[in-house]
């Protein structure tokens, strides 16, 4: 769903390199959209066409992909030509392979590593040479990696692990929607696990959807999470956008072949419960209608099952830190 949002925390270490480098992000929050005072509050969110303007504006005045996360620049236009160096492998293990030689040839980049474990691949993002305390670098790549090699098979790579050489963060339940599948922290390295058999399927891609594809990314590829095949994925899609129509677990099980129990315990090995994920979805559908002047408050209210507006206004703080007139007025 295009309404997910994308929380202040990846704003706040999107903008770090930039700070170290000496760059005023005053002005690339207000073309963004962003206002400043929306970074002080942990659980404030912003729409994902904001956040996708941001990166933009920051490979643009950084020239650096890297977002001066890197010990050295990776100029705007190198992950063009890497795509470019890729696109005319035969299989999905060529490209990969091709794509992690290119980015080889960089002294000091973070180094895209793939090795076998019987089964399965693992493609390993070596950081030990980024300053990324947020290790927002490093998430980033993970998810263009894994974003690039899904788009250019023409199917969802299913993850069937994603490592992080760090501690689980405060903002680990983000994670669900970046990273599908089960997360492992404390790990030897930050990596993904898929099963071998996607490297041997051709690449559907070529120089032609390869331009339009890069008309907005890598920024889009970050800016939109996408939940693929997990359970909460599928869960949020049933759900759809009526809030008051919205069928109870029980309805849900049945709709997903399932019974309560099992669905339950899906959520849990997820991360998630089936009110948690009621709530985000309410949370996102909240901001993206305050995003748009069309609708009063009261009406955003009645639309997402609230009885009165003083319930949506103490949930709406609950969510993000601010109320919703506050937060429609922190958007002009």
């Amino acid at each position: 769903m295009r309404e997910r949002t994308i929380a202040s925390h990846f704003v706040r270490a999107a903008l770090r390199g930039g700070e170290r480098q000496g760059l005023d992000c005053a002005p690339l929050l207000r073309q963004a959209g962003i206002q400043a005072a929306l970074l002080d509050e942990p659980r404030a969110r912003i729409a994902p066409e904001q956040f996708t303007h941001l990166l933009q504006l920051l490979w643009t005045s950084l020239d650096d992909e890297y977002l001066g996360l890197g010990r050295l620049r990776s100029r705007r236009g190198t992950f063009a030509m890497m795509c470019h160096a890729i696109i005319h492998s035969r299989t999905l293990d060529k490209a990969l392979a091709r794509g992690a030689l290119f980015y080889g040839l960089f002294p000091e980049a973070p180094g895209i590593r793939l090795s076998r474990e019987g089964d399965w691949v693992r493609l390993s993002v070596e950081d030990a040479r980024l300053w990324d305390p947020d290790h927002f670098l490093v998430e980033s790549l993970l998810v263009i990696w894994h974003r690039l090699a899904s788009w250019l098979i023409g199917q969802r790579i299913r993850l069937e692990q994603t490592s992080f050489r760090y501690a689980e963060p405060s903002h680990a339940s983000e994670y669900a929607l970046l990273f599908p599948g089960h997360r492992c922290f404390c790990a030897d390295s930050s990596s993904l696990l898929f099963h071998a058999r996607y490297l041997a399927m051709p690449l559907l891609q070529d120089e032609r959807t390869l331009k339009q594809f890069l008309q907005h990314s890598p920024a889009d590829l970050l800016a939109r999470p996408d939940s693929g095949d997990s359970l909460s994925g599928q869960i949020r899609r049933l759900l759809g956008r009526d809030c008051r129509h919205w069928p109870d677990l029980d309805g849900v099980a049945r709709q997903l072949h399932m019974s309560p129990p099992t669905l339950r315990r899906h959520l849990r090995e997820e991360g998630s419960s089936f009110q948690e994920l009621k709530d985000q979805l309410r949370r996102d559908l909240a901001i993206f209608q305050l995003g748009r002047d069309e609708l009063s408050i009261q009406v955003i209210a009645e639309q997402l099952g609230f009885s009165e507006p003083s319930a949506f206004h103490r949930a709406f703080k609950k969510w993000t830190g601010l109320t919703p007139g506050a937060y429609r007025a922190q958007e002009h």
